[in-house]
């Protein structure tokens, strides 16, 4: 794990591969204060290009704080929306500070998963962003449940409808043309519903999938067929609600704690009396 002051974000992280060291720089704000893959890489479930079904980018989820206008003075909405780029081969995506802790306490699986990386997938630390690592646990609740759920029959929904196939990059809508269905979505519905089913049953988010990660593959290899998806699905979703009613996770996160470590990190970031 890259641990660094506030300041060193982008020294600590350096150029992206693939892209110029202004290029980095211009994607990754100055005060990042925690960096780190999502996506397949963090799950281990990366295929490289070199593969010919590669139909995977690299994804990075970071969070910054915000310009002293965003907090103090006349209202402003000016970090609200995350800030997406995409520059081959990366695909980054930045919250806001507030923005973070406010889907945290959503418990969004996505956001959620930042927290709880395996220390060689972050790609800058600072030190705000171990605080929030080592109290992750504040965040955590049984209303994970509504979450996981949620977003694995919203993939259901894409899997059986081809949602996104109008949009989709060629090599995707190849492998959709071959299996039937939209076999990413299907292994991203597998997984979503097993790392909430272990979450509200151990308290532990695993993002890194070591030990079901063939199986993975296999479904987004399509060598599951959908009938087979769905049947097993339908049987996650029931041991998913169980665990739900069973889980010895608080059912409520640690809002107060939260807001107090919020306040915190914005206080230490700025210094008013320049203004």
């Amino acid at each position: 794990m890259v641990s660094a002051t506030k300041l060193d974000a982008r020294n600590t992280i350096g150029r992206l591969k693939g892209l110029s060291a202004e290029e980095s720089w211009e994607i990754i704000p100055e005060t990042t204060i925690l960096l780190g893959f999502r996506g397949s890489i963090a799950h281990g479930l990366y295929v490289p290009p070199s593969d010919p079904n590669s139909i995977d980018d690299k994804d990075l989820m970071g969070v910054y704080i915000g310009p002293p206008e965003h907090y103090i003075g006349f209202p402003r909405r000016t970090c609200d929306k995350a800030l997406e780029y995409m520059r081959e081969p990366w695909d980054i995506v930045h919250y806001e500070v507030r923005k973070f802790f406010s889907l945290l306490l959503k418990q969004n699986p996505n956001v959620m998963g930042l927290l709880w990386l395996d220390e060689t997938l972050y790609k800058y630390v600072g030190l705000w962003g171990e605080a929030m690592i080592r109290r992750r646990d504040w965040f955590a609740s049984r209303e994970a449940y509504y979450s996981f759920v949620g977003y694995a029959r919203s993939q259901l929904s894409r899997m059986e409808r081809f949602e996104h196939h109008g949009r989709m990059g060629a090599k995707r809508k190849a492998l959709v043309e071959l299996h039937g269905y939209d076999t990413k979505n299907a292994a991203h519905l597998i997984r979503l519903l097993r790392m909430g089913i272990e979450y509200l049953r151990d308290g532990e988010l695993r993002v890194l999938r070591t030990h079901d990660a063939q199986e993975l593959q296999d479904i987004k290899a399509g060598r599951w067929d959908m009938d087979r998806v769905k049947e097993y699905a339908a049987d996650l979703f029931d041991v998913a609600e169980s665990a739900h009613q069973n889980s010895p996770l608080p059912p409520k996160p640690d809002r107060a704690r939260a807001e107090r470590m919020l306040m915190q990190i914005l206080a230490d970031s700025l210094d008013t009396s320049e203004y």
